[in-house]
């Protein structure tokens, strides 16, 4: 039971390290740093705020009884949703956070499914996240 705990340990240990080294990698900095951008840019939360209201008025609106709902208040709510939608879209913060969210989530894929396929009785060596580019003819991945 005690050799049990040690290894058990000896994982933990592992995956703190690994946790050490990710908050070291560059695109977890730069996620970091695009992410307290965008958190601080007035502008870019309140046009969020602003998409948040616009969410929960149409939800109250579409919640109601078909014969109590206004089609019209519906669809102008969509459009200025729409709207906000495309403005915080198009802020350079928010391109920035989502360019480097996009970044690091792929760093993360990489690393849970190299640990699934492992757990799962994969060689660590070349268990990997191969994104599907459309093309069989490069793949083995599918099956």
């Amino acid at each position: 039971m005690a050799d049990k705990n040690l290894n058990e340990m000896d994982i933990i240990e592992l995956a703190r390290e690994l946790g050490k080294k990710l908050q070291k990698e560059d695109a977890y900095l730069k996620y970091q740093l695009a992410k307290q951008a965008a958190d601080e840019d007035k502008e870019l939360q309140k046009m969020i705020d602003e998409f948040g209201l616009k969410r929960e008025e149409i939800s109250e609106e579409t919640s109601k009884s078909e014969s109590e709902q206004d089609p019209e208040k519906i669809q102008n709510l969509n459009r200025e949703m729409r709207k906000v939608y495309a403005r915080i879209m198009t802020n350079e913060r928010m391109i920035n956070y989502n360019d480097t969210k996009d970044e690091f989530d792929a760093i993360m894929q990489r690393i849970t499914t190299i640990i699934q396929k492992s757990s799962e009785g994969e060689d660590p060596e070349t268990a990997d996240y191969i994104a599907c580019t459309g093309s069989c003819a490069t793949c083995g991945g599918c099956g």
